[in-house]
């Protein structure tokens, strides 16, 4: 944390009133002891400020400026920091969600340097591939310590299927991050409902086949069965007719 001193000076007959507060990319660092001065008549006020660089912040030049306004006027006070350190490049994507045709994550700066990510997609399903998107350039830049919530469309995405996405992101000064996550997709509802009436309709035709099959070979059993074994008459076997003939001729002789 850098401390200074800002000297507002007021050449009026009549007290003034200024305003104070940080401009530019290092704007929001300055902290003033007082936000609003009163200087008096022909004296001069010393505002303490303090300059509070925080850890995210890029290594090398940063401009600022303080900006003064009042008695009618606005002052501009240029300020130049130099921030010393490493430059870190660090990027994570996190939070992936499969929902319909739609893939949904977030992008997270954990460096101290602006980052412009690029973007790999890959889907696999339980018979292979179902896509696979080169890397390619996202639309923006990521501050440090920046979050983003972004969406990518997946319009052909498949009605039956378990699958897992895998998001790759690159960025300059070699940051990189993967994240993975998974989803089933079943059809709606009423196509699922008459996809199995449908199953059903035919498992019953079926049992039914069967059945008629079993009760057929049956009755042809059943009348083979009964032909094999009747006796067949001997040679010297007479039909029962026959014998009561007979009979009655002896008792008339």
């Amino acid at each position: 944390m850098l401390q200074d001193r800002l000297s507002v000076t007021n050449p009026a007959r009549t007290p003034l009133t200024v305003r104070l507060r940080g401009d530019g990319p290092a704007g929001p660092w300055f902290r003033f002891a007082a936000d609003t001065v009163t200087v008096p008549a022909r004296t001069r006020a010393d505002v303490p400020f303090a300059l509070a660089v925080p850890r995210y912040a890029v290594p090398g030049g940063v401009a600022g400026e303080i900006l003064t306004v009042g008695g009618g006027e606005e002052r501009r006070v240029p300020v130049r920091v130099r921030v010393g350190g490493p430059t870190l490049a660090a990027l994570t994507v996190e939070d992936v969600e499969v929902s319909g045709r739609t893939i949904r994550y977030a992008l997270v700066n954990r460096g101290n340097a602006p980052l412009r990510p690029r973007l790999a997609v890959r889907a696999e399903g339980v018979f292979g591939t179902l896509l696979d998107r080169p890397a390619r350039p996202l639309p923006l830049e990521l501050a440090p310590g920046r979050r983003v919530e972004l969406t990518e469309p997946w319009p052909d995405a498949p009605a039956l299927d378990s699958v897992t996405v895998r998001l790759r992101v690159t960025a300059g000064g070699g940051a990189r991050d993967e994240a993975a996550a998974s989803a089933a997709y079943v059809p709606p509802a009423p196509v699922t409902g008459g996809g199995l009436l449908a199953l059903g309709v035919l498992a019953l035709l079926g049992a039914r086949a069967y059945r008629r099959r079993i009760r057929r070979g049956r009755g042809e059993t059943g009348t083979g069965a009964a032909a094999a074994t009747a006796p067949a008459p001997g040679p010297d076997e007479q039909p029962a007719e026959e014998e009561r003939h007979l009979e009655t001729a002896g008792a008339e002789s």
